[in-house]
């Protein structure tokens, strides 16, 4: 496929402004998109313990969009969901991008080291494939929560020993960089974003839990709409209700992401927008700790268990 300069550079500084980049850095964006068009930046993308969320997220691209995600710029080796090969075909394009040292290794979904045979792929369990394949991986990404920190795979009771992607990692002692990129989805701008950052600038700047801090250095609730009734104490005690809704169980002013300034479905809304609490599906302890439901009715809860609460 035939790309003009012009396409590439159109593409650039949308991502640039989507991401509140200096418009500046278009040819590198631009350099950045050319890459992954070429093949020059192949991504292997491997699912675990997933329900394949971050791969139907990843097709609500906007900026490019699916279609010229796809076909013009993701040079994806394999993909469980999106890929057409099957069998032998499969498990040969699996090894060939392992074999590739340029490859990007993308990982969705938790790693089951408790009860391996929960998940295999041709054969080979996925906490064997992946170490494999980030041993030789330019860098490993990490997308959504269940492959950042375990997610829904490994809350409590965790029959299958799920962990994420960097614990299983760790324990053989693979140092490859690794970024993670938590939700429940992520953004798809988060996927896209990303890979164009570590392409022309190398790994972003990472915070404690190995998140960009340009996505999730500030907490959802600062930038809230209802950051003034949250002040007033100005709450909203059933479904329904006008003002804040942390005493509906909002988990917003514990979590790290920039929901509330980016927006979903091309920014036409986010949870709070919609009236829906925040889930704090980006949190490192999401679904693993039962203080923290869905929907809570008391604001104390976090306070009475007496736990440390993580971002």
């Amino acid at each position: 496929m035939t790309i003009s300069r012009r396409t590439f550079l159109k593409d650039a500084g949308l991502i640039a402004a989507s991401f509140g980049l200096s418009p500046l850095l278009k040819p590198s964006l631009a350099s950045a998109l050319e890459e992954l068009a070429t093949g020059r930046a192949p991504i292997l993308w491997l699912q675990g313990q997933s329900c394949s969320g971050c791969s139907v997220s990843l097709l609500n691209s906007e900026s490019p969009g699916p279609a010229e995600l796809l076909t013009r710029y993701l040079s994806l080796y394999f993909h469980q969901t999106l890929s057409a090969a099957t069998g032998p075909s499969a498990r040969k394009a699996v090894e060939k991008a392992i074999g590739d040292k340029n490859t990007i290794l993308v990982v969705e979904g938790a790693v089951p080291l408790g009860m391996q045979d929960a998940c295999v792929i041709g054969g080979e369990p996925f906490a064997e494939l992946v170490r494999r394949a980030a041993t030789s991986a330019r860098a490993v990404i990490s997308v959504g929560t269940c492959s950042s920190f375990g997610g829904i795979p490994a809350a409590p009771p965790n029959p299958t020993g799920a962990t994420s992607v960097a614990e299983a990692l760790k324990q053989v002692g693979i140092t490859t960089p690794l970024i993670n990129l938590p939700g429940c989805p992520p953004h798809p701008a988060w996927m896209v974003g990303t890979l164009i950052h570590l392409l022309k600038v190398g790994v972003p700047e990472l915070d404690e839990h190995r998140r960009p801090v340009r996505t999730y250095g500030q907490l959802l609730h600062d930038l809230c709409p209802y950051y003034a009734d949250y002040q007033a104490k100005r709450f909203a005690t059933a479904i329904g209700e006008k003002g804040c809704l942390f005493k509906q169980g909002c988990q917003g002013v514990v979590t790290r992401a920039d929901c509330s300034r980016r927006g979903w479905n091309g920014g036409v809304s986010w949870c709070l927008q919609a009236r829906s609490v925040c889930i704090g599906c980006a949190r490192p302890g999401f679904a693993a700790d039962p203080e923290f439901p869905f929907f809570r009715f008391n604001e104390n809860a976090s306070q009475e268990s007496g736990k440390e609460v993580t971002s």
